[in-house]
Order: C-alpha cells, then structure tokens, then sequence
C-alpha cells in the first residue's frame, strides 16, 4: 500500500488462477463476517487512537498558528495539476491544498483516520466500504464536499486523462454508489487486504472547477480544494506560495489539530541541489533535507553552524527504505543478457564510493526492501519457499541456493577479482576485447549513456565508469534539466540512470505499477526498469492479495529473490535517519513519528519565539 510516505507522481503519485471466491473464503476465516464502522480503518482491524482522540501523538498542543515558512524545490513547474501524466506540478499541491477520505497515522504501520469522512464502515465481505462524509469538509470556495465529487474523482483519477499510476492503483474498486446527500459507497472487483485503506487515500476533486477547467488541459489556474492552504501567488517555473486558509474547515479535526501551523508556505526554485546549498546557507530559505553525504560533511558548516542560528539534526524514522540503484533500461537489447547486468554491477565499488565520497554514512542496501522486516534473508524456507517451489524451472537458480549478497568490495583486489568474474561472463554472453574496447561478434563496441538529474552524482558515475573502462566498456554520464529529465524518464528515454523505489510498511497495490509486465508498456509508470517476467506478475498478485501478514511477508521475501537474482540493478545505499537543516525559528513537537517523509515532519512544526 502506498501511503503517502513515499510516492510522488512528480519524482517521481494478473491474479494466480485461483478463482475469487476462494480469497473470499480465505479472508472469512480471518475476519468477521459483519460491518465494521469506525472513525478510523486500518488492515488488521487494530487502531492505535480511540474515538474522539484530541491529536495525534506526533503533534503538539503547545503549536500555534502563524509565520512564513520558505522552502527550496528542484527544477521548474508548468502546471497545476499533480494527477496528469504530462507535465510537472510543483511542490505543495498534494499536501496542502487537497485532502483524502482518510489521512494516515504517521506513527501506525497501516492505519488511516477520518479526514473528508467522518464514518467508514467496511462491508463483513470486505467486498465494499461505504463513506459518510463529514457535514463541514468545504472546498477553499466555500461550496460543500459531497459524494458526487467523490464519484467523480475516482472515476477521472481511474480515466486515460489521469497519470496511468492511478488506474493501476485503484484497479480493484470497480465503482462508487452514491447512498445519500452524505454517503458514499465504493464497490471492490475482488477481495483484496488493503482496498478500503487505497479507497480512503482517494483525493477529492471539485468536480464545479474541473467542469469549468477540463482536468487533462494544461492550465496555470489554481486549484480548488478543501485543503488547509490555497494558492495565493506564483511565478511559473520559479516560486509558489500558499496561504492558510482562515476559514479551513478541518481545524479542529483530531486528524489535523496541531498541523499546518504556518500562515504561509512557500516554495522557491533551483537549478540544481549544489546552487540551492548555497542559497540556504545565504538565507534564502528556512529548511531543507540534505541528500548529499558531502554536503552535509563539509558544505553545511561554518559561523551559522557553530552559533546554532543554522541547526544540523539526525533525526531517525523506522520506514522500509526500498532500492535505491542504478537501473538498467531492459527496453534496450544492449541489457538483455542477465549475465551483462551482472558483470556491470560488479564494477561498482561501494566501499570505496562510501569512503572517499560519502564520509562512512551509508549502508549498502542488500534489499529491495531495505531496513525492514519484509527483506530476504538466508534461503527460501517455509511459506516463501512454498510461493518459490511452482517456478524453480523459470527463475535463476541462485533463487534457491544462494542468499542475497551485497557485491563485496573495499580492496583493489576485490575489485579486481570482481573485474575478473565480469570479464568472463562478458565473455560468456558473446563480448570480447578488441583494441581496448568490448565488442560483440559483429564489432558493434559497448556503449552507453548513464542520464542524471543531479550533477551530485558525477563524482559517484567517475569512479564507475573508470571501472567499466578496465572490461572495455565505454560509459558516458550526463546531467540534465531535472523538467526534461522528468520527460525523458516518463518516455523511458534512457540507457542507465539512478532511480529510487520507495516501499511502505504494507506493500501493495502500487507494486503493480513498479514491476508488472503491463506497467512495463506504460509511459509513466513506475517501471522504469521494464521488467516484464511472469514470475515477477504473479509474486507481485500474492502481495496484493495476501490474507495475512505471515501471507505478506513471505511473498515479499520471494519477489526480493526474484528481482535481485536477475540483477535488473546496480544496487546503492541507504540512510535509516533523516539529514535535516533549519534555521533556528522552529519549536517542534515533543514526539516524533515513525513512518514519515520531512514535509509530513515539517507540517507539525510551528514558529518559535
């Protein structure tokens, strides 16, 4: 399940042969056959907050409202709609100026509270959950929230007019029923653990404003939502701010008390990560989360620092940190052969990387569900190796015999043996040196383009590409515009480029449209890899349709196997804390969450005296 934590549309938001009734019947004998209506919902039935909860515990009842609060973003924006394919929204417009159904506990695994419904009930056969909607939720134009905006927005978020990730992601609520003047049903294709939380992370168009302003049309128009904020001003491509609201209606809500604090949020824009450093440090914004081990080790320091008016803070959280990696374009023939995917990640010397380039600040991610409880670990056993079992003759047998590894590295001669296993499965797959350079039985040499949208890693791709020069292999690096990388990466216009795949605590409908066979066809989609493998399809359908966390778990753990034995990537590294820099103007919360992106923390801070 994506919760929000992870996923953004901008950087970015098949089921086994079993018939359906079987999954009915799996999850009867879990669940209750009765409707369970609550303030708030959650995958195993459990809630953390009782009814009538003040706030959550991550918030603060010290907070106050007012203030400025001015934030950096990358590249450019040239609409206002975040839910389209073509284009790029800019930062804020999800998180301020829309709302869900239900908003997420950021210190519960999968739980979600009422936001724009007050009542969710989900149906005893989970087959659908109905919505009241709360009697105050208004748009920012003082028009009120009612079911058929809700119907409409599922129905143009699941339309060709919405990015493709959304009609993937709510594939299995087949439709909405309007019930009354405040109640709302959503109907599901088929049982599935965690379609009543996707139904509740729905947002909620005014369907008056997008009948005046056709939703896929490029518009520069502000957007009415029901949002804490509007949009008060911009300059296209350079700065947005938005404004409180003074009439929001979910002040009081317990799902919103203690949040939005600022009276102002603006977000101005940078060319790049390096230029918005040094814009920070001269004042030109107030906060930032630092990506860069560099910048954080050497470049944020000095007189501010040390006086504490610029304050450097570690702050950790518990969310599964996915792969990041260098990812190969299967699209392209030069990356077909399973044994040249491997030969190039054995280039790749992470030890040295993280010691001469990153201070000794990362762990080298050995997972595609890093620093949590769903990586793989030793071999297949139990429940997992049962899921394995029907596909032995289809998936590298390493998938059985061999534990997931990082690549070892950290001495030159580790780096040159691992050269040498490179060279002969270069060799195996058909490539042979010739004059200096790797060439294939036709003399067509190897040759490719590695595209990046942050010059902060051409120091990392120097390294890698020296080394791929000792097998013959000629890698160039680029960085481009971070809007026409956007475009490029939305076309799949790439040989190699870096890549995240952030995860929740729940995987699972969105996995779909990281690794599945159709999303692959898709322009937009999250599979920028373009893994098309049938045993990948079907872990993916045990994930979504798991009945258990046991089920969950375990199908997890098969799909790591399978897609790290096909070495799609060149697997990274990952930071279990948050690198964050602020200037002293802040008070905080006492507590803080545990599943969390910055923003989200940020949205629960207030100006201090």
């Amino acid at each position: 399940m994506n919760t929000g934590r992870t996923f953004s549309v901008k950087k970015i938001p098949s089921l086994l042969s079993a018939a359906a009734s079987l999954f009915t019947l799996a999850i009867w004998t879990i669940f209750p056959a009765q409707s369970l209506a609550a303030h708030g919902i959650s995958i195993d039935g459990k809630l953390k907050y009782p009814p009538g909860f003040e706030q959550f515990a991550y918030t603060s009842a010290k907070a106050v409202k007012g203030g400025d609060l001015i934030l950096h973003s990358l590249g450019s924006f040239d609409k206002m709609n975040p839910y389209t394919l073509k284009g790029t929204a800019p930062d804020g417009l999800t998180d301020l100026v829309f709302e869900t159904l239900a908003s997420p506990s950021l210190d519960e695994p999968f739980a979600e509270y009422g936001l724009i419904a007050k009542d969710i009930e989900l149906a005893g056969d989970r087959m659908s959950v109905t919505f009241t909607l709360n009697e105050k939720a208004r748009f920012s134009d003082g028009a009120p929230v009612t079911p058929q905006d809700v119907q409409f927005s599922l129905e143009t978020l699941k339309s060709q007019e919405a990015h493709p990730f959304y009609a993937s992601y709510y594939q299995d609520i087949s439709h909405a029923e309007i019930l009354g003047p405040s109640q709302i049903r959503f109907h599901f294709a088929r049982p599935n653990r965690e379609i009543h939380m996707i139904a509740g992370q729905l947002p909620v168009l005014n369907k008056a404003f997008y009948q005046k302003h056709p939703f896929a049309e490029p518009d520069m128009t502000p957007p009415v939502g029901s949002g804490p904020y509007v949009v008060s001003d911009f300059k296209q491509g350079k700065s947005i701010t938005y404004k409180r609201n003074p009439d929001y209606w979910g002040n009081d809500l317990p799902s919103r008390r203690g949040m939005f604090n600022f009276d102002t949020v603006t977000f101005k824009f940078f060319k790049d990560q390096i230029v918005a450093v040094e814009a920070f440090k001269a004042g030109e914004f107030d906060f930032m989360h630092v990506n860069i081990a560099k910048q954080w080790a050497r470049d944020l320091q000095g007189p501010l620092f040390d006086s504490g008016k610029i304050i450097k803070d570690n702050v950790p959280h518990k969310n599964d940190q996915g792969m990041q990696a260098f990812i190969f374009n299967l699209r392209k023939p030069l990356f077909e052969d399973i044994r040249v995917r491997r030969a190039i990640g054995l280039a790749f010397d992470f030890e040295r990387t993280n010691k001469t380039l990153f201070f000794d600040q990362y762990t080298q991610t050995q997972s595609y569900f890093s620093n949590s409880q769903l990586a793989a670990t030793g071999l297949p056993q139990g429940l997992e190796l049962e899921m394995l079992e029907p596909f032995r003759s289809q998936v590298p047998a390493e998938v059985f015999t061999t534990p997931i590894t990082a690549v070892k590295t950290g001495s030159p001669q580790e780096l040159r043996d691992n050269l040498r296993i490179a060279i002969k499965l270069l060799s195996e797959a058909g490539w042979t040196i010739k004059d200096g350079k790797l060439a294939d039985k036709d003399g067509k040499t190897f040759e490719f383009e590695i595209l990046l949208s942050s010059s902060s890693f051409e120091r990392v791709m120097a390294d890698f590409s020296k080394n791929l020069e000792t097998l013959g292999i000629k890698a160039t690096y680029r960085t481009i515009d971070p809007a026409l990388y956007v475009r490029r990466m939305q076309n799949f216009d790439f040989d190699m480029t870096v890549e995240v795949f952030g995860q929740s605590q729940s995987p699972g409908n969105e996995q779909r449209d990281y690794w599945t066979s159709i999303a692959a066809d898709r322009n937009g989609s999250r599979n920028t890899i373009g893994i098309k493998n049938p045993v990948v399809d079907k872990l993916v359908d045990r994930i979504i349709y798991a009945t258990t966390q046991e089920e969950l778990t375990a199908a997890c753990k098969a799909l790591d196997r399978v897609l790290w034995h096909n070495y799609y990537v060149v697997p990274n590294w990952y930071l279990a804390t948050y690198r964050l820099a602020f200037r002293d103007k802040f008070a905080r919360p006492e507590t803080l969450p545990l599943y969390y992106a910055p923003f989200q923390l940020l949205m629960t801070w207030w100006k201090g005296n």
